[in-house]
């Protein structure tokens, strides 16, 4: 299934937040939206997965879901949003309830992604016992359970430290090579963006504008291979952004 923006635009009250964003996410396509503080980039995850409606313009989605979607869209949070009462498996089947399944189907899809987020072993741990990478799994098997048509991540490695934010990096690039997913992922870290997205939208500070779109062609698998080519696509991004990321910071300095 893709999904289909077309010249989104919103705001609140007097403040344009998101001006004409127009793109198209093809399934199986990981596309990172970065962009200056206070550019929109959170707002416009909400208006994709429907808790908000544009001012303006439409989104859509096109095909089918994936064989077995009990959601079209999901989201990954960055504070994991696990019940802390609930093991592992718990949080996982809490997105399961609503939908008609048979004990024997969720324990199935519950066994196949703890496995896929290498997680079978910590199925009866609560949340208080695992490290913040492994609360992160927990958070993207629950995800995957529901087999979404369009993964909605919002900064889900920013409130990890960076050798956890490395290895949970790894983990999506193995779960997308091993059954691709699409994904749109909202990021401030370039080097993350990189390092997941097949595309990063680059965009402008408020109102919010698409700038660029940058595509990596250097497949996921390969791009630790190729740190020279990676460094060098970070820092055309960061020439992209720097000035809009400087007069954004004193915009938000001139408010404070």
């Amino acid at each position: 299934m893709d999904l289909i923006l077309r010249g989104v635009s919103h705001g609140y009250d007097r403040t344009e937040v998101l001006a004409d964003i127009s793109i198209e996410i093809a399934a199986k396509e990981i596309v990172c939206i970065i962009g200056p503080s206070g550019c929109g980039k959170s707002t416009l995850l909400r208006l994709i997965g429907g808790l908000e409606h544009p001012k303006a313009g439409e989104v859509l989605m096109r095909g089918e879901p994936p064989s077995g979607s009990l959601n079209p869209l999901t989201y990954v949070f960055q504070d994991f949003a696990l019940l802390p009462w609930r093991s592992v498996e718990g949080n996982i089947s809490l997105a399961l309830e609503d939908h008609r399944l048979s004990a024997a189907e969720r324990s199935a899809i519950i066994d196949d992604v703890l496995r896929r987020t290498k997680l079978t072993d910590f199925r009866k741990a609560l949340p208080r016992q695992l490290s913040g990478g492994m609360k992160q799994r927990v958070a993207i098997a629950r995800a995957l359970s529901v087999r979404p048509a369009v993964m909605l991540m919002d900064e889900p490695l920013s409130a990890l430290d960076s050798q956890t934010r490395e290895l949970l990096m790894d983990d999506l690039i193995d779960l997308w090579q091993r059954e691709a997913f699409t994904a749109c992922y909202v990021t401030h870290n370039l080097a993350e963006a990189v390092r997941l997205g097949h595309r990063i939208v680059v965009m402008s500070r408020r109102p919010g504008r698409i700038r660029e779109v940058v595509e990596i062609d250097v497949p996921l698998g390969e791009r630790m291979r190729n740190l020279a080519l990676m460094e060098e696509r970070q820092r055309h991004l960061w020439e992209l952004m720097r000035e809009e990321a400087l007069a954004a910071d004193r915009e938000l300095a001139d408010v404070g």
